[in-house]
């Protein structure tokens, strides 16, 4: 699976990812625990990124790394870590719920990760 997404940070400070065909509570939306200090890198502190990710290989693209699977604990998901940004040491933790295995199907060992040139441009 390959796809850009679009995330946005409310009025209030908390990033969401916008996935339009999401029928549950918006709440489970919400970009915490590293991840939204992710975005806020991957930003620059603006109010929207587009981020295109796959968990299959895209060449030149970052890596976030399983670390511990916790899709049998109540909130599901898993803790990742993104290695490198735009090739660069980064080194950050940061957790995706059990939205990421809906989005992927299950919960990949590797999400790759790309920038795309145009941030209008999705696929």
């Amino acid at each position: 699976m390959k796809r850009t997404f679009r995330f946005y940070k409310t009025e209030e400070q908390k990033w969401f990812v916008d996935l339009p065909e999401w029928t549950k509570s918006k709440v489970d939306l919400e970009m915490v625990e590293g991840a939204d200090t992710m975005l806020d890198k991957i930003s620059g502190n603006q109010n929207e990124c587009f981020l295109k990710m796959s968990d299959e290989p895209i060449k030149g693209a970052d890596q976030m790394k399983l670390i511990k699977d916790r899709t049998n604990c109540k909130l599901g998901g898993g803790d990742y870590l993104m290695e490198t940004y735009r090739g660069k040491a980064f080194n950050h933790k940061l957790w995706l719920c059990s939205v990421t295995e809906s989005v992927f199907g299950d919960l990949p060992e590797v999400i790759y990760v790309d920038y795309p040139v145009n941030s209008a441009q999705k696929d």
